[in-house]
């Protein structure tokens, strides 16, 4: 197979064909979940979550805590050793399996942003079945997978494989992002994370993009102006909807709680910043997105893969 990007390697993962059979039948739609809870490896548990919708929960030896939905791959909580989540998600958010989760991790794939398809494309609006467990060290792995179906195909007619692995440590939360195309056809695709972090947004400043080459969709969203960005320091004092190119490796968010979050990748060549400002009146003081992204496409051939790692730290 050929690799369009490498990144670091992580353990192999292993878990119990039965235990993998049960999860794989959890990620359909309409399932009853009410009695379903196993554990399959240690501090990697399945259980039932909002609106009965599966979910994993990830517990590390040091007491750091992750939430997983199976309904698109949603990242929903982060919890460091002291209890503080340090991720959001709105108070709009519903959990019914017909609408994306709005906070956390959403996934935006095969397209970030408006298109030819639904916003930000469908990969958060379909289920993702459990792929492999682990506990290495105390620090528990899930490996989540999506492939192609009816409803993808409806979109994007091609056929391919999404892995995500996501490793829970003491003061950091990591995940890694495999795109292989398995069709005949080469395809392409651009991505995103859409991060919500839990915040104050009177207090919070991104560092590290200084210099960067921004588009800007203030005021308006379908003709972003071209810039380059001279701050030290980003602050939202209103509405903040940019675009960053060849982003540096390392950002840093100061959330005005407290807390400097280190934001780390391996081949997301982009960032984005938002913030609605007063368009979301209910919860906009209280979260900011910075995403890592890969805003231009990504070509692949059959077989190829394309992959992408986010690191997630806390000091």
């Amino acid at each position: 197979m050929a690799i369009v990007s490498s990144c670091c390697c992580f353990p192999t993962l292993t878990l119990s064909s039965r235990n993998l059979r049960k999860h794989n039948r959890l990620s359909g739609t309409g399932m009853t979940f009410a009695s379903i809870s196993s554990e399959t490896s240690l501090g990697v548990k399945i259980t039932q979550g909002n609106g009965n919708l599966p979910k994993v929960v990830l517990k590390s030896a040091e007491g750091s805590e992750v939430e997983i939905y199976l309904f698109g791959g949603c990242v929903t909580s982060w919890k460091v050793p002291n209890g503080k989540d340090l991720l959001f998600v709105r108070p709009d958010a519903v959990f019914n399996g017909q609408k994306p989760i709005s906070g956390g991790i959403p996934h935006c794939f095969p397209q970030f942003g408006p298109g030819p398809m639904q916003q930000h494309g469908f990969a958060r609006n379909m289920n993702w079945s459990v792929a492999d467990s682990e506990n290495v060290e105390g620090n528990p792995i899930l490996t989540l997978e999506l492939k192609d179906g009816p409803y993808s195909r409806a979109m994007w007619d091609f056929s391919f494989q999404a892995l995500y692995k996501v490793i829970l440590k003491s003061n950091s939360l990591s995940t890694v992002l495999t795109v292989t195309n398995t069709d005949n056809r080469p395809f392409s695709f651009s991505t995103a994370l859409h991060t919500y972090f839990r915040a104050s947004i009177a207090g919070v400043s991104v560092k590290g993009l200084k210099g960067c080459k921004t588009l800007n969709k203030d005021p308006d969203p379908k003709n972003p102006l071209e810039g380059i960005e001279h701050r030290d320091a980003i602050t939202f004092p209103g509405f903040v909807d940019c675009v960053y190119l060849d982003a540096p490796n390392d950002v840093q968010l100061d959330n005005g709680l407290g807390d400097t979050i280190t934001i780390r990748n391996t081949n997301w060549s982009d960032a984005v910043l938002w913030n609605p400002n007063t368009t979301m009146e209910a919860c906009y003081r209280d979260f900011v997105c910075v995403e890592n992204a890969k805003i231009g496409e990504v070509q692949l051939e059959p077989k190829q893969s394309w992959i992408a790692e986010q690191h997630l730290s806390i000091s």
